[in-house]
């Protein structure tokens, strides 16, 4: 878009803001600035035009980093609002501030890729997006299905499918509602970590007689990006397992001789409950009778991220991994006061931290950021594969659950192996072995973990 044109409509929309609601400013500048901030003009590579086969009711783009999903969903929605009036778009998010952030007024987002002079309008209260020919846009997230139970679309657009915290269930209560028109249809796009909907999704896609069409591709094949940042993300994971996910777009299954498998990993995700949402736990929650965090800290501020994970123990006798606020680049002081605000927010009543390098430093930083927390410091005498060996077995046996979906604590858990071995992303399974010890404070203390002694 001509800057000039683009400065000329931010200055519109501050004027004619005069006397609006908060609301109808925040629409004006969100919709210049999109203007202002516009993407190049669209020209698709050919892993971005929708099948040339019209019968197709899920196109999935299963591709890298940087391949072009969202600005590919972005401009499919786009074309349809424009050319059907009065259509209702189902606009699903892994959470609703990513579908308002990514899918709506995002770099690639659809207030981004509209016309200079084309009505593109956001209301965040509503969690609605108007098109000036009539068509209208519902946000949802993947944190609750639930409020996709009922409405009815035309067709829909989901990101980021594999981050949900429930995706199975949001996937289910949306394609029950896609049945507004003669052809509604889906597109989901999405960086293929393994989960269960994506692999079966994907398999569906070779069946006979499948109305599903998956689009593959990897990070190179986006035309746009600049050379340089190709170069160098190939030449730092080309060949890792996370650059087969991150980069090539391939699902990437599972280690062998993991500890924790894909398929183990949601066999052990809870059920959603109105009744009884862990991820939502309060300070003092009397649905757990304890409540621990456990913390591995970096070996330097420069270094691996510092684990922090809280889990819970029910009154059923069950242990529930509840939030991951694992955090990294921080200094000693920073990740203490995360510890310090992870125990403040879930109401712990114990911090097991690793003592292994620099014990007397990590109690420290933890007393100095919160005198009143209840830290023990424990030493380990094995590795952390072998510590996570009988943690893993909890999960095998029914005895302790994932409270929601924690993307990369997954992802290294689904990286230890039996034996001692690693081949998760980054150096360290910093937020296992967080979990690890916490799950081991709960439920294996006493029973030949390794010993732990109290400050």
């Amino acid at each position: 878009m001509d800057l000039a044109k683009a400065t000329s409509n931010l200055w519109s929309a501050l004027e004619t803001a005069d006397g609006a609601t908060h609301d109808g400013v925040e629409r004006r500048l969100d919709a210049a600035l999109a203007k202002v901030n516009a993407p190049t003009p669209w020209v698709p590579h050919e892993g971005q035009r929708p099948p040339e086969d019209d019968d197709w009711r899920v196109w999935m783009i299963l591709a890298g980093r940087g391949f072009g999903k969202t600005r590919a969903g972005a401009e499919w929605i786009t074309d349809l609002a424009r050319r059907y009036r009065g259509l209702r778009i189902a606009l699903v998010g892994a959470t609703i501030d990513e579908a308002a952030e990514v899918m709506v007024r995002g770099r690639s987002g659809l207030m981004a890729v509209a016309d200079w002079d084309e009505d593109v309008t956001y209301y965040p209260s509503r969690r609605l997006v108007e098109f000036g020919r009539g068509a209208r846009a519902y946000l949802y997230s993947g944190e609750k299905p639930d409020k996709l139970r009922g409405p009815e679309h035309h067709v829909a657009w989901v990101d980021e499918l594999a981050k949900f915290a429930w995706p199975q269930e949001t996937w289910d209560n949306l394609m029950l509602g896609l049945r507004l028109g003669a052809a509604p249809k889906v597109l989901v796009t999405t960086t293929p970590r393994p989960i269960a909907l994506v692999k079966r999704l994907a398999a569906d896609a070779g069946a006979a007689g499948s109305r599903v069409a998956v689009t593959s591709g990897a990070t190179a094949d986006n035309v746009h990006l600049p050379a340089a940042f190709v170069d160098e993300v190939t030449a730092r994971y080309g060949g890792t397992r996370l650059g087969r996910q991150e980069l090539l777009g391939q699902i990437v299954e599972d280690v062998e001789g993991a500890l924790w498998t894909r398929d183990l990993v949601e066999e052990c995700r809870v059920l959603r409950d109105a009744a009884f949402d862990f991820a939502q736990s309060a300070p003092q929650d009397e649905r757990f009778n304890r409540i621990v965090i456990g913390v591995d800290p970096p070996v330097s501020a420069g270094g691996d991220a510092c684990g922090i994970v809280v889990c819970g123990l029910g009154d059923d006798g069950l242990a529930y991994v509840i939030a991951d606020h694992s955090v990294a680049g921080l200094s000693p002081e920073g990740w203490a006061r995360a510890v310090s605000a992870a125990a403040e927010a879930h109401g712990a009543d114990r911090v097991v931290a690793e003592g292994n390098q620099g014990g007397e430093m990590v109690e420290s930083v933890l007393r100095a950021a919160d005198c009143a927390l209840p830290v023990r410091l424990v030493h380990a005498r094995r590795g952390k594969a072998a510590r996570a060996e009988p943690v893993a077995a909890l999960f095998e046996s029914g005895r302790a659950w994932f409270a929601g979906a924690f993307p990369e604590l997954e992802d290294q858990l689904c990286g230890l192996q039996m034996g001692g071995g690693y081949a998760g992303p980054g150096r360290s399974p910093d937020r296992a072995d967080a979990m690890v010890w916490a799950l081991t404070e709960l439920m294996l203390r006493g029973k030949g973990e390794p010993q732990v002694r109290g400050l």
